[in-house]
């Protein structure tokens, strides 16, 4: 039997790519319970895990969805990247807030879904922004009138969105029946508000309440009407002149002022509050103390040296047992509530006095945990936590972890299980797969890949023909050259090892160009034989022609007519004829590209319409060729007959395009084809985002619209590791071969995520010799070593060679983190890479205390 040599890979870290911090984190709130006949707010089902915005320092939010199926409680990838919404260039993202579009019709004990959400972010100046979800756009923005806003916070009803800004002052939007207008200013201190956060509310007493029933279980009709049950009662502030303050939302006047400690007379600046069901008030300030509060009294029940520097960042356990802080120091700090069995004062009088008397339960600071190499800005809890008081407090399944997300300087969420222990008397599901333990102390934390490009795809694109590497960046391009490898081992590395390629010069960088854009850049592509570059922002679409210099230098041309080439075919009639969104309407702007193997097309998805056109590149100007929109499509009738689409449900889904049935007839297809846009009506169609396109060289068979036999056998006998990956999939790579001579790697594939590289030869059996900690044994209980592939048609005697089980489904774990993979020829492999610390060194260091006596 013959072996396949191993496949020589190019180990690129040249790409000085560097991600967005995250400056914000948010999941999707819970509507308040009925008050009506209904004393608790158990919930007895587990609930779907929600979406989790990530807000970055570029402007960027990405909207993270969970990768488990519905009946599933666990999900090794956790939530991956499912839209980017690309913000104004240069803008940043300081909060981000999630509330719900009309509560009233969404049940207490149900996460909202997209199309139920409503979202704002703010970033440093002084508007407040709200994104248009659905469309990826952003919907409206409303000035505070009171400055740079510092914190936003709506209250739990989902019906007010509170500002603090610069001057002092907290405003109140009104966010009913889907608006955002001014509703009243409170009264202004002569400080900046830090941070906000609503305290509990109080239900409202209704003379026609009706007794529970003796299931616990709420009637349908006592939903109605949520939001009027319950009315508002204060906020607190964390201000930037050492103190707290409490306002009263009905009469807009300050309660009280909590006074902070000072350090050698400078201001302390609060930097986040969070309020309990029962009133009580926690602050983290910049002294690196969190303090509790009685909201009654106004008077300081704890105070904890936590951390070393400012806390940042506070996040609240689903029930309110647990509080949890972080900030500058990378720690992360967890308070628990906790039962003591007597009076912890030491009175020793007969009988205690109002002075010295004590609670029977109390805060301690319980555990510290440094999961982040840098400060972390941003923290947030699932389920998420709502103040209710304690007559209708929530409860959810104790069979199920929740979850702590985190963010900061090092890009990465990391997402922890934070089981109490006193829920761990009975069996407790980790729903992120990384261990049988999920307390908070001692589960292991899950840390998910940074994406280097938009909707959770990689930002780096290759030139395979010429040899180059291209990187979009948020509003720029570069371009390297990989030069051939002058000997084995010289300028590449082996795949399976991963030995270090040697520093010998093998590359040049040849191009970077700075771009005048109106958002940050979402897509990119270069053509194969390198003459073509084209980017995008949300709103238009630039092409350049690259002539190489007699220096070896590349010079950009752009082509300026293709913005009118495209304006007539991006623009749907619905969106054409819309005023308020004639800014949407105008866009030129492409989601997704990719040349054809010749260089001579470009293919493209727009931005807002999410049509497909063919462009034509070999003339003198671009010209639109084709124009496809059948993924658009809902169920309906097209050209006379019923037209079988895209479900309304699915409208979020990002894969464009399915593949129709084996059997469809080209005649059906003319017919699809030549459907009008007058045909199709704005109802009959949905609004979706491409992500994602690729033109097959020689793999897949479009004319028959099938899937060559190989991938229907292969998708069938995936390894149960192979698709339970901590990372996801980010690509695939084929080694293709352009000649009828056989490769001497075979026909293989590989496919990557941001830590993992797996190898699969297509011509063998579906044998995981890569993956399997136990070897196969047959009958007679022998070690199977070989497995014969399944015969192919028109196969070369090469690819009817057995191949061993050890090269099928290879998963190597050297490389990390990618950022790219692919080919550059037959055997000849490039891998990007962006190693942590060489992002962290152009980074300003982290935090460090020295401590007296320490090694």
């Amino acid at each position: 039997m013959t072996d396949a040599k191993p496949i020589s890979v190019h180990r690129c870290r040249f790409v000085d790519f560097t991600p967005s911090a995250i400056t914000a984190l948010s999941f999707p709130p819970l509507s308040l319970p009925s008050v009506k006949g209904k004393k608790s707010a158990a919930i007895r089902k587990r609930l779907a895990f929600g979406t989790l915005a990530v807000g970055r320092a570029n402007g960027n939010i990405e909207l993270c969805e969970w990768t488990g199926l519905e009946h599933e409680q666990q999900a090794p990838q956790a939530w991956v990247v499912k839209k980017t919404l690309s913000g104004p260039y240069s803008s940043k993202v300081d909060s981000l807030a999630f509330t719900i579009r009309d509560p009233d019709l969404i049940p207490s004990d149900q996460i909202p879904s997209l199309s139920d959400l409503r979202l704002f972010s703010t970033g440093g100046g002084s508007d407040l922004v709200e994104w248009d979800i659905e469309r990826g756009t952003i919907r409206r923005t409303l000035s505070s009138q009171g400055g740079s806003i510092w914190s936003i916070a709506p209250n739990p009803a989902n019906t007010i969105l509170a500002l603090g800004c610069e001057d002092g002052s907290i405003h109140l939007l009104s966010l009913e029946l889907d608006s955002l207008t001014h509703l009243r200013r409170l009264d202004r201190v002569k400080s900046r508000i830090l941070s906000l956060a609503w305290g509990p509310p109080v239900p409202r007493e209704t003379s026609n309440a009706k007794p529970p029933s003796s299931d616990g279980s709420d009637d349908s009709d006592d939903d109605e009407d949520v939001t009027e049950d319950w009315s508002d009662s204060w906020l607190v502030a964390g201000c930037s002149d050492s103190a707290l303050r409490k306002w009263d939302v009905k009469t807009g006047r300050v309660l009280d002022r909590m006074a902070t400690d000072k350090n050698r007379g400078e201001r302390t600046l609060v930097w986040t509050v969070g309020v309990l069901g029962d009133g009580t008030i926690i602050s983290g300030d910049s002294l690196g103390v969190v303090k509790f509060w009685d909201s009654t009294t106004c008077t300081q029940l704890h105070s904890f040296e936590a951390h070393g520097a400012d806390v940042l960042c506070m996040a609240i356990s689903p029930e309110g047992q647990a509080v949890y802080t972080a900030g500058v120091d990378q720690k992360i700090v967890q308070f628990t509530h906790v039962k003591t069995s007597q009076s912890t004062s030491s009175q020793t009088h007969s009988k205690p006095s109002l002075l010295t008397r004590t609670s029977t339960s109390r805060w301690v600071q319980s555990f510290a945990r440094r999961m982040h190499s840098h400060d972390i800005r941003a923290l947030t809890t699932f389920p998420p936590y709502t103040p209710l008081p304690s007559s209708h407090s929530r409860v959810f399944p104790a069979d199920i972890a929740p979850i702590v997300a985190s963010g900061g300087l090092d890009m990465s969420v990391v997402l922890t299980p934070a089981a109490l222990p006193a829920s761990t008397r009975q069996k407790v599901v980790n729903p992120l797969s990384t261990s049988a333990v999920s307390t908070w102390e001692d589960a292991y934390q899950r840390k998910l890949a940074y994406a280097s490009g938009a909707f959770g795809r990689s930002a780096v694109c290759v030139a395979t023909e010429a040899r180059l590497v291209c990187c979009v960046r948020d509003a720029g391009v570069s371009v390297w050259r990989v030069k051939k490898r002058a000997g084995p081992g010289e300028e590449s590395a082996n795949f399976e090892e991963g030995v270090p390629a040697k520093e010998d010069g093998g590359w040049e960088r040849l191009l970077d160009m700075d771009l005048d854009v109106q958002s940050n850049l979402v897509a990119g592509a270069i053509s194969e034989d390198g003459q073509w570059i084209v980017v995008s922002d949300w709103y238009e679409t630039k092409l350049f022609r690259l002539e190489t210099l007699p220096n070896g230098q590349l010079k950009p041309k752009r082509i300026r007519t293709l913005t009118s080439a495209l304006r007539p075919h991006v623009t749907p009639p619905s969106l054409a004829s819309s005023k308020s969104r004639s800014r949407d309407s105008a866009s030129a702007g492409g989601s997704s590209f990719v040349f054809t193997p010749d260089s001579s097309k470009l293919v493209m998805a727009s931005c807002v319409s999410a049509y497909i056109l063919v462009l034509d590149l070999s003339g003198d100007a671009p010209r639109v060729l084709r124009k496809f929109d059948h993924h658009r499509l809902s169920n309906g009738v097209v050209g006379g007959r019923v037209t079988k689409g895209r479900s309304k449900s699915s409208a979020d889904v990002e894969e464009a395009e399915e593949v129709e049935e084996e059997g469809a007839t080209e005649e059906k297809k003319d017919e699809e084809d030549d459907a009008s846009e007058e045909d199709v009506s704005d109802e009959k169609t949905v609004s979706t985002t491409v992500t994602r396109m690729a033109v097959s060289p020689d793999v897949y068979d479009v004319e028959s619209r099938s899937f060559p036999a190989w991938s229907r056998h292969l998708a069938t006998a995936l390894p149960q590791r192979f698709k339970h990956l901590h990372d996801p999939l980010l690509g695939v790579a084929f080694n293709i071969n352009t000649t009828d001579a056989p490769t001497p790697t075979g026909r293989t594939a590989v496919f990557w995520g941001a830590t993992w590289i797996c190898k699969i030869q297509l011509d063998a059996g579906a044998v995981y010799g890569g993956f399997e900690k136990k070897r196969k044994r047959d009958a007679s209980g022998r070690k199977l070593r070989d497995v014969a592939p399944p015969p192919t048609q028109g196969g070369d005697q090469h690819q009817q060679q057995v191949q061993p089980a050890a090269n099928n489904f290879k998963l190597i774990t050297t490389y990390r983190p990618i950022l790219f993979a692919d080919f550059l020829g037959p055997g000849e492999m490039l891998v990007v890479e962006r190693p942590l610390v060489d992002v962290l060194a152009k980074m300003p260091p982290a935090y460090f205390k020295p401590k007296y006596g320490a090694s």
